[in-house]
């Protein structure tokens, strides 16, 4: 009998020390998970870094749909460059494959990045763009105003020159 007992107490401990254990586990995994999504949308900069990094990789392999993912998907969109305004992201998804074929595209890199945090949903964003090919590079400056939008960064005003 007293060895039933022993066995009983056993098993009851076993069964509960596995199950806090696996309550703990299980804690300590959406925890992580928790911490791993308010990392990048509660820094604005890093968060917005990391979309500009996207940018490049898909001009680089040139995708310009890609390239123009993060922009706002709105009639309301606004690109300045030196042939004016352009409104609409069709419009300068458009603009940008007429003037930039495979071909045109060079390798894309930014740099002299100055964020200015305006809000916790709104930045400003000024730097350079320089466009690398086999025997020369151009560049120029750009500044953009992102707006964090249905839970993403996106572009609503871009200049560039």
């Amino acid at each position: 009998m007293k060895e039933r007992n022993t066995l009983s107490k056993m098993a009851t401990s076993c069964t509960l020390g596995s199950m806090f254990k696996s309550a703990f586990q299980t804690f300590l995994f959406f925890s992580i998970l928790m911490l791993a999504g308010c990392s990048t949308t509660t820094d604005p900069k890093l968060a917005i870094q990391q979309v500009m990094d996207q940018q490049a990789i898909a001009w680089n392999n040139k995708s310009l749909e890609g390239f123009m993912e993060p922009y706002w998907h709105s009639d309301s969109l606004r690109f300045m460059g030196k042939s004016g305004v352009t409104k609409g992201w069709q419009a300068t998804l458009t603009r940008y494959q007429k003037n930039y074929t495979p071909e045109k595209m060079g390798s894309l890199h930014f740099s002299d990045l100055h964020f200015d945090i305006l809000s916790q949903d709104a930045a400003w964003v000024d730097g350079q763009w320089s466009l690398s090919y086999p025997d020369t590079t151009v560049s120029g400056r750009f500044s953009l105003l992102w707006k964090f939008i249905n839970g993403q960064w996106q572009i609503v005003a871009d200049h560039s020159s």
